[in-house]
């Protein structure tokens, strides 16, 4: 054989071999399961109103239907890791699959609110699993070289889920029925069982491990985290800590946070390693990600009840507003494999940040008059945000932390984007409250009926209501007070806009914290 045909030959075998079609086929399995589990959160709050209306919920009581799925969803995702290794990749998914739908189907078929919560409290929990094994798939079954491939698919749509979500409920709500935001899961569901059982292998699980367990840590991690979730979610509503319900959910997630802390020092395979926060790279990431959820999770609140308050949008028409932050998500997506490749990840983390906090300060200028072209700056530059800012957060968590520690970092980072979205409704919550009556009584004080500028308002409305039938005057009142109201609406939402501009630079000066990306390193998290 001449030295140039073993030369070809040498090089035909060092060349790294691709994935084949069941590979991608699991990998498309995964991405679809993330997304319907990301678009389950906020596909239903579009339809909420209506829902709440059918299953005979108050106002209150109804935001239990969001927040079912919430404490369940953060509760399992960093239990996801544990159960992979007892029972097996594809057993463990196929489970959760057939557990969605089924779920979904009770959560369609409910007609009263019991039922609805415990159909959404088993979805969040088969849900939250279906997010981070995508990773481990793109992880399992793809090469180190294709891996970029498969975290850009799907990092795009497990973005592009709670984009999508509104609008999608939204048209569902207002088009043929809420029903079908829960009926849409069953043909997805089944497609996906297909491609589980031809795109993986089948794994023996150790099924004694579940007995051999962390059951401490299991309880702690539960515990604390669905009791957190629920303080954070309802604290306002319930007037924080004036309620026995929040006092008692409060020790709930001191016990439960001290029974996961012990478990570290008792367990012979703790449930999830948390001497992964004590590494500063990992730590650094951790609360950039808390602030990453607040802003995606907080700001996807405001708009859509901006919208529908101020400007008098229905669910659909928010959606296409909400639709844009999307739009430089998909164009990006492709290009970010690369850029980790070539650009400094502390740059391009700062430069996410950067953009999430843009699309907060431009929007500190609202007026009543205010409408949907108005977000469009914000939306995309928040979309330029999530594309940047998560891809690079998510490949600097993994490469902060050794090997076998990945599973869990993955856990507590995916953990940490649910849960920082807690945290941006919880303020949110209290500040909208806080920052209205604040506004409400500035402008009362400021502008009396008893002003120049008031009775000539006043004269005019009452002028136009003549006619109309009932006292004038007094519907000129009613006009005026309801016009101040509104004012200092619109100026509360300014402010919280402002705040979590604030939280997001502040947040900034922890990217340097992190360590460059090494070279060769696979952009997947396991």
């Amino acid at each position: 054989m001449s030295a140039n045909a073993a030369s070809v030959e040498g090089q035909g075998q060092a060349r790294p071999r691709n994935a084949d079609a069941s590979a991608w086929l699991a990998v498309a399995a995964g991405t679809i399961g993330s997304f319907m589990a990301t678009l389950d959160i906020s596909i239903v709050n579009a339809a909420l109103p209506t829902i709440q209306g059918e299953v005979g919920a108050s106002g209150t009581e109804g935001t239990w239907i969001s927040t079912a799925y919430l404490v369940s969803e953060i509760m399992m995702i960093p239990l996801t890791g544990w159960f992979v290794r007892t029972l097996g990749l594809r057993n463990f998914l196929i489970i959760c699959a057939v557990l969605f739908t089924a779920f979904s189907v009770m959560c369609g078929l409910s007609s009263t609110l019991p039922m609805m919560i415990i159909g959404r409290i088993g979805q969040g929990f088969a849900g939250g699993a279906l997010i981070p094994t995508a990773l481990t798939i793109v992880a399992t079954r793809l090469p180190k070289h294709q891996q970029t491939m498969g975290t850009a698919l799907f990092g795009m749509t497990v973005i592009m889920g709670p984009v999508i979500g509104p609008l999608l409920g939204g048209w569902l709500t207002e088009n043929i029925s809420w029903h079908y935001a829960f009926f849409l899961n069953v043909p997805v569901c089944l497609g996906l069982l297909a491609l589980l059982f031809i795109g993986l292998p089948h794994e023996k699980g150790d099924y004694w491990g579940l007995l051999r367990g962390d059951w401490l840590g299991i309880f702690g991690l539960t515990s604390g985290l669905g009791a957190l979730t629920v303080v954070l979610e309802d604290g306002q509503r319930e007037r924080w800590f004036e309620s026995e319900l929040i006092l008692m959910l409060s020790a709930v997630t001191v016990i439960g946070f001290a029974a996961l802390l012990a478990s570290q020092f008792v367990s012979r395979e703790p449930v999830i390693q948390l001497k992964v926060l004590l590494n500063r790279s990992f730590g650094a990431v951790f609360v950039m990600m808390l602030a990453v959820g607040m802003i995606l999770f907080g700001v996807m609140y405001m708009i859509p009840q901006f919208l529908a308050v101020i400007s008098g949008y229905n669910t659909e028409q928010a959606g296409y507003v909400l639709l844009l932050g999307g739009v430089p998500t998909v164009i990006l997506m492709p290009f970010m494999p690369k850029l980790l490749e070539t650009v400094d990840v502390r740059v391009l983390v700062i430069g996410g940040l950067l953009c999430f906090a843009a699309a907060c300060f431009v929007n500190i200028d609202l007026t009543s008059e205010s409408v949907g072209s108005g977000f469009v700056a914000g939306q995309l530059l928040q979309g330029c945000g999530l594309a940047l800012a998560m891809m690079a957060l998510n490949q600097a968590a993994i490469s902060s932390v050794p090997p076998e520690l990945a599973g869990d970092a993955s856990g507590l980072f995916n953990a940490a984007r649910n849960l920082g979205g807690s945290i941006g409704l919880a303020l949110i919550s209290t500040f909208q409250d806080r920052r209205l009556t604040y506004h409400t009584e500035v402008l009362g004080s400021a502008t009396t009926a008893n002003s120049p500028r008031a009775q000539e308002y006043l004269q005019q409305v009452a002028h136009a209501l003549q006619g109309s039938g009932g006292d004038a005057a007094m519907q000129a009142m009613g006009a005026f007070a309801r016009q101040l109201q509104l004012q200092a609406l619109v100026m509360t939402y300014n402010d919280l806009f402002w705040i979590f501009g604030v939280i997001v630079v502040a947040s900034i000066p922890l990217a340097f914290l992190l360590k460059p990306l090494p070279k060769g390193t696979p952009l997947a998290m396991h």
